[in-house]
């Protein structure tokens, strides 16, 4: 078939003196490369041109496919970005919250630590005012032995010299009246 195409193609380029002209008509050659051209066009149909509709159509059923799986993975993409989003936000509200927890227990023991710091302030003071008392009452207790024993020994030097009833009683008048009252 190319060699009729080819016998067609030098006989349309040649002319009388052998020499090839483009203008030259003839129309056995014409009628040949229609004849050719026909059977190429049916023979191209039958062989080739379903095969090559046949890769197109898989090409762009390919190409549909693959645009529809990128459009479905685009979509998940942003529905797992919004879930994202959203535990972030989630977990941001819960660390606020359990600083804002924190924060509370850390001010309730602040409160708790002062508050038992002065009942231990106060406890302490108690105590130590409780034992001076105590220190004082002994002290007290001793002076008054003292004085007791003081006054039994000048009650016992002023027998001694002197065994006067009235001065006596006047002495020891005047002793209890110096006692302080409790």
């Amino acid at each position: 078939m190319l060699g009729m195409l080819n016998i067609a193609l030098i006989a349309l380029l040649e002319t009388e003196e052998g020499k090839p002209s483009l203008l030259a008509v003839n129309p056995g050659l014409i009628f040949w490369t229609v004849i050719t051209f026909i059977i190429l066009l049916i023979v191209l149909k039958k062989v080739a041109w379903k095969p090559i509709l046949g890769v197109l159509e898989e090409r762009e059923t390919f190409i549909k496919d693959s645009l529809d799986k990128a459009e479905k993975a685009r979509l998940e993409a942003e529905k797992l970005l919004a879930e994202n989003r959203e535990a972030m936000a989630r977990t941001e509200e819960e660390a606020q919250k359990i600083i804002a927890q924190g924060r509370e227990f850390a001010e309730k023991l602040k409160e708790q630590i002062i508050s038992d710091s002065k009942l231990e302030a106060k406890k302490m003071l108690d105590d130590a005012t409780a034992e001076i008392k105590r220190k004082n009452d002994e002290a007290f207790e001793s002076l008054k032995d003292q004085v007791a024993m003081i006054a039994i020994q000048a009650a016992e030097k002023i027998m001694k010299e002197n065994l006067d009833t009235e001065k006596q009683k006047h002495l020891v008048d005047r002793f209890i009246d110096d006692l302080p009252k409790n």
